[in-house]
């Protein structure tokens, strides 16, 4: 049975996505509140779009990168579900009008060839797991007001997910050194910042063998076929109308997106 508390901040959340009005951050609102209620919360939401006809995809990783999980105050990732109705074409164009305060990251998708169900899912699982990788942008988005967030703020609210656009060519993980792989990010055509695979917890398929074991918490499993978002290579990017992103990876090629 889910809490009234639980669906309350659901409600909340899912009002501010459709009126694109952010809320008080959870954690002001309710310090007390745990991690494990704010993936409950998460989940409320889940549910009600595969309700409304939409379907999962696949999932994303965040707070992937020693520093943010400093700033934030926590000592490990988060992760978020993506929907069908997230997914963006390779170099098209999105409405900042329907968003709130958009950013961009740029980073390594996993494409799954088979299902991984943790506890105990290692490295070498999710290599043999991979059918390809392909060079991934997230826009994240934050329905918490002025991205004031704390980990159970952005859990609750999807790992702050809103769409990715994967590009590129699909690669076998044998072809490339994930751990080495670098990447250049691009705003207008000059670079923004760059990374490289060890940025994402020392190598992207860690990021992806931790939230398979995360996830065996819900007794949820990664799906042969889903996308997963192994996290950001680099810094966060504030997206507005008229900009151009893109991410340049050595071996994987390039993905693209832009803002009107």
């Amino acid at each position: 049975m889910v809490s009234s508390k639980i669906q309350r901040y659901a409600a909340k959340l899912g009002e501010a996505e459709v009126s694109r009005v952010g809320i008080d951050p959870i954690t002001l609102t309710d310090p007390d509140i745990t991690v494990d209620e704010a993936y409950h919360i998460q989940l409320e939401n889940i549910k009600k779009k595969l309700n409304e006809g939409k379907k999962i995809v696949g999932k994303k990783i965040g707070l992937t990168s020693v520093a943010v999980q400093k700033m934030l105050g926590v000592n490990e990732p988060d992760y978020g579900h993506l929907l069908d109705n997230m997914v963006i074409e390779n170099g098209s164009t999105i409405s900042c009008e329907t968003m709130l305060q958009p950013k961009v990251e740029g980073e390594i998708a996993f494409i799954l060839k088979k299902d991984l169900k943790g506890p105990n899912v290692t490295v070498l699982d999710v290599i043999q797991a991979t059918d390809y990788v392909v060079p991934a942008l997230e826009i994240v988005d934050s329905r918490i007001q002025d991205w004031k967030i704390k980990l159970q703020d952005t859990v609750a609210d999807n790992a702050s997910s809103a769409l990715f656009v994967l590009g590129g060519k699909p690669t076998k993980i044998s072809d490339i050194n994930l751990e080495l792989i670098g990447m250049a990010f691009y705003q207008n055509g000059e670079i923004a910042n760059t990374g490289v695979g060890a940025a994402a917890l020392g190598n992207p398929a860690a990021c992806v063998a931790w939230l398979a074991n995360r996830l065996a918490d819900y007794d949820i499993s990664l799906k042969k076929g889903e996308i997963i978002l192994s996290g950001a290579l680099s810094g966060m990017v504030v997206a507005k109308p008229g900009d151009t992103f893109a991410a340049r990876f050595a071996h994987l090629g390039q993905v693209s997106v832009n803002f009107k």
